[in-house]
């Protein structure tokens, strides 16, 4: 062979050995991250290739796959009730991807999860088409119906929370949308997308889950368990020091109660829940000072973030406050900010005697055939107060129900607890308040439920009690369709 003819073999060679390494490299090493990679469009369009799992609610699914046949998707998903379930199951577009359980449970539905790897293989070996799994969550259908209709046109948020295990029982955000709008391809799913993301009332934000509030006088809760916790207080019925009204430590700024006639000076623990007083429980939240009110509320699961598995932002209590500071963060307002799932979880926790449970949205996860492939099993996320500590405020709490600003959540047949709130906001507090009402109820076969009710911009009255009249009524709905026999 001569000189060229070998040169020009040897270079053929060693393109032949580049492609073959090449080859293997992308095969056998980049292969994994090839396939997941977000611009990788076959992942998209092998997810509607075949039917997706459904999203189950009291046995009934939510979710379907409609068959469409079309140029790059075989499958398009559609929603039972769009508007009334979308803050738990989010969206599945082809255009726009996934959100909350249609996205963290995305491989579970899409049927990629390596736990059905021998499911899909029977299916595969029998011909049948492959189908992905099922998630079947904690909602009561008629609690999560309730809420709705009871928010109704109002901008606000329901979380109902079973109190002995976590069970998330309602997740309701208003207002809502319609995930099957934008779950195609087309013009017209592109403008519906661009549509909800421009509406000013933002009804793509799940505000159960993702919007933080002032909670005004609900967060009295907190700093009433404070006062017992670190024994300042033993009984409902003693007696305070409170002048009315109550000028904050360090400045001559006079916090007062919402009326003059209201019975707060020196009033007792329950009267001045019951008449929800600023004046007591600032005065208390001060002298108890900032770091003692901030360890009750971590306890309770503020500044920590809790998964459902949807990531829910963290309720914020400060570290920083001074005196005057923190006087108005222990009545829920200054720089107090918790969601609505943050005060089910208060409600929650001293309801089922001081446990705070894992709040959780996921029951199990089955296959297609419905075998079960994973059960939750329930967790304490910790002791927020002691079981006395507890007796004490749903004692405090009942008595707001029956004698004070939460009568409209008297249920017959139920015992009830509750809090009102109405949270100031806005510069100078110009915006219209929120409206609160945290609650929970108690039948005789010993069920019960905890309920937290926001609902924005609820009225023009500062009365202090819009939280009763707005919120409360919410709240009774929900508790009554969970508990009813």
């Amino acid at each position: 062979m001569n000189k060229p003819i070998r040169r020009v073999s040897i270079f053929c060679l060693v393109l032949i050995l580049a492609l073959m390494v090449r080859t293997n490299w992308v095969q056998g090493v980049q292969a994994d991250s090839l396939a997941s990679n977000s611009h990788n469009d076959r992942n998209k369009y092998d997810r509607y290739a075949y039917p997706r799992g459904n999203i189950i609610v009291d046995g009934e699914r939510v979710t379907s796959s409609d068959f469409v046949d079309g140029l790059r998707y075989k499958y398009k998903r559609s929603w039972v009730n769009g508007p009334l379930y979308a803050p738990v199951t989010g969206y599945s577009s082809q255009s726009f991807g996934s959100s909350q359980l249609e996205s963290l449970e995305d491989g579970f539905l899409a049927g990629t999860d390596d736990r059905l790897f021998f499911r899909n293989t029977l299916d595969m070996l029998t011909g049948k088409e492959k189908q992905g799994g099922d998630v079947v969550t904690t909602i009561n259908a008629k609690a999560q119906k309730a809420a709705f209709e009871g928010l109704g046109n109002k901008k606000g948020a329901v979380v109902a929370l079973d109190p002995a295990t976590g069970a998330i029982l309602a997740l309701v955000s208003t207002p809502s949308y319609d995930p099957g709008t934008f779950a195609g391809g087309g013009d017209a799913d592109a403008k519906a997308w661009t549509d909800l993301n421009a509406d000013a009332n933002k009804p793509m934000l799940n505000r159960a889950l993702r919007e933080t509030y002032p909670p005004g006088s609900t967060f009295k809760l907190v700093t009433a368990s404070a006062a017992f916790e670190n024994n300042v207080f033993q009984g409902v019925d003693d007696k305070t020091d409170t002048p009315d009204p109550y000028t904050l430590p360090g400045t001559s700024t006079a916090l007062n109660n919402e009326s003059a006639n209201e019975p707060c000076e020196n009033a007792t623990l329950k009267t001045a829940m019951d008449y929800s007083c600023n004046t007591v429980y600032g005065k208390i939240g001060a002298d108890l000072g900032r770091d003692k009110m901030r360890e009750q509320a971590e306890k309770f699961g503020f500044n920590t973030t809790v998964d459902t598995p949807i990531r829910a932002v963290q309720s914020f209590y400060p570290k920083g406050s001074s005196p005057d500071g923190t006087a108005l963060d222990s009545i829920g307002q200054h720089d107090t900010r918790a969601t609505p799932l943050q005060m089910a979880m208060v409600a929650s926790a001293i309801a089922n005697n001081g446990s705070l449970m894992q709040p959780y949205l996921v029951a199990q996860e089955r296959s297609a055939n419905l075998t079960t492939i994973s059960q939750h099993s329930a967790k304490q996320l910790g002791q927020a107060i002691s079981p006395a500590t507890a007796q004490k405020l749903q004692d405090m709490m009942v008595s707001v129900v029956q004698n004070g600003t939460g009568k409209n959540a008297q249920i017959p047949g139920l015992t009830v607890g509750g809090k009102t709130g109405t949270a100031q906001h806005g510069e100078g507090n110009t915006g219209l308040p929120f409206a609160w009402f945290v609650s929970y109820a108690k039948g005789a076969d010993n069920k019960s439920v905890a309920v937290a009710v926001v609902v924005e911009d609820g009225s023009n009255n500062r009365d202090g009690i819009s939280g009763g009249r707005l919120a409360a009524p919410i709240a009774k709905a929900v508790m009554q369709a969970t508990l009813a026999k």
